[in-house]
């Protein structure tokens, strides 16, 4: 395949070191062709990226609607129960359009924050009433269109709700009036829904399902979801013991925890990946850990709902592998989802060093694309897709670094506004910490929000 571009990384993580002057030739297909290291000066023609260039990151937990509650869920006090209530009124005013325009300004903020990939948990499926649109898909189109629009890739993992909480092994209590936008009814329904997507020929799609949780699907419908997915080979995901109430509810209706009713049904094993897994028994912990059921840690979200911190590390010593997200987006800055995962820990074990930067990154970069689906992106190799990103190394919080331990600095020091610069499939979509086709991300999101408010 003819190569297309060269770009020169003034310092790139080859993970597990950094290494200076690094050459990364991209092919015609958008992949990697070539990783030439000692490359002391910029090949002629190439493009410049100074700093330190990384495996682009993916953000495996999204809901971009969340991203209107930045700010109005920070007055007052409460829980996430309260929480809830709010992202409701915001759910209801949305349509295909206004969803559009919104998600297009949160996918355009990641990539400007290094995201290359995202995993879109998507709920919001129908007209209020619970009415469907005239496409049955409008609104993950909508997701799809805007992540195209922003330049990143998507993986949208479209979610069973189908009851609002916990009743018996047979049914589940009837959605309330917010969660009828949500609801198919029946897991078969969603199944026939969902079954009218279709990647075709959109590289930057994949498919995926999710069980938003064992509140939202009753127990008897979890296997549906599960066959779907595997049926497809598909990433499956699932919010699982985010709170200690839905732990309690489902002890009390199945005498067995969260994860032991997933395990019941069929819904654990590789391909999935539990979202949260905060409150969880030491059997669960070998549950997940055992099957290869990966766990996605949101803590921003989970640290800004007052949710609690997960056992990240016993998780990962059991054999869950670990990928980040930023969920509702108080925040949108993997940097900070990375280090979190470390300072949370430090907080609560009072010792330092559960990970090293490498594999917090890995975290970021290649676990977060392998739950997403995307098991070819996440390295600077040959044969992966060309998406990667830029750090500054010369920013008020990154200057001074020593720079083989650039990735230390990048993880504990930087933030999303020292990115610089993001590629996806070799095409620059932030150039110089300017969104190429999106050029004021600021103004798009602030229209996008005021719309829903």
């Amino acid at each position: 395949m003819p190569l297309t571009h060269t770009y020169w990384a003034e310092h790139a993580w080859l993970e597990p070191n950094v290494e200076p002057g690094v050459a990364l030739d991209v092919d015609a297909d958008g992949r990697i062709a070539a990783v030439r290291t000692g490359v002391a000066a910029p090949p002629p023609g190439a493009t410049v990226l100074r700093g330190l260039t990384l495996p682009g990151l993916a953000n495996a937990h999204s809901h971009a609607f969340h991203r209107a509650l930045r700010s109005t869920v920070q007055v007052g006090s409460g829980t996430f129960w309260t929480w809830r209530e709010v992202m409701y009124s915001v759910a209801d005013r949305l349509t295909p359009e206004t969803y559009h325009a919104l998600a297009r300004g949160v996918y355009a903020e990641m990539a400007l924050a290094g995201v290359t990939a995202v995993g879109e948990f998507h709920y919001l499926h129908h007209a209020p009433g619970g009415t469907r649109y005239a496409d049955p898909n409008a609104m993950g189109e909508a997701l799809i269109a805007a992540a195209a629009d922003a330049g990143i890739r998507i993986t949208l993992l479209d979610t069973a709700y189908v009851a609002a909480g916990l009743r018996s092994a047979a049914a589940g209590e009837p959605p309330n009036r917010h969660q009828l936008r949500f609801s198919d009814g029946t897991a078969e329904a969603w199944a026939e829904r969902v079954s009218l997507l279709k990647e075709g020929d959109r590289e930057h799609v994949r498919l995926g399902a999710a069980i938003h949780s064992v509140r939202a699907v009753p127990a008897r419908q979890l296997g549906t979801v599960a066959e779907w997915a595997a049926a497809r080979g598909a990433p499956l995901h699932v919010h699982l013991s985010e709170q200690t109430a839905e732990n309690d509810a489902c002890l009390a209706v199945h005498g067995r925890t969260p994860t032991q009713l997933l395990a019941d049904h069929g819904v654990l094993g590789p391909r999935t990946t539990g979202v949260h897994n905060t409150h969880l028994t030491d059997a669960d912990i070998a549950l997940v850990g055992g099957s290869g059921t990966g766990t996605c840690m949101c803590p921003t979200t989970e640290r800004d709902l007052a949710d609690g911190i997960g056992p990240a590390p016993a998780l990962q010593r059991a054999g869950s592998t670990l990928s980040l997200g930023s969920d509702s987006h108080a925040v949108i800055d993997l940097f900070e989802e990375a280090r979190a995962m470390e300072l949370n820990e430090r907080l609560r074990s009072r010792t330092r060093g559960h990970w090293t930067a490498a594999a917090l990154l890995r975290a970021a970069s290649a676990d977060g694309h392998a739950a997403l689906g995307w098991a070819d992106a996440g390295a600077l190799e040959p044969g992966a897709l060309a998406d990667f990103t830029t750090v500054a190394l010369d920013s008020v919080r990154t200057a001074g670094a020593v720079p083989r331990l650039a990735a230390e600095v990048a993880v504990f020091a930087a933030s999303a506004v020292d990115v610089r610069h993001t590629v996806v499939g070799g095409r620059h979509v932030v150039r110089d910490g300017t969104h190429t086709s999106i050029p004021d991300v600021p103004s798009a999101l602030a229209e996008a929000v005021a719309a829903l408010h």
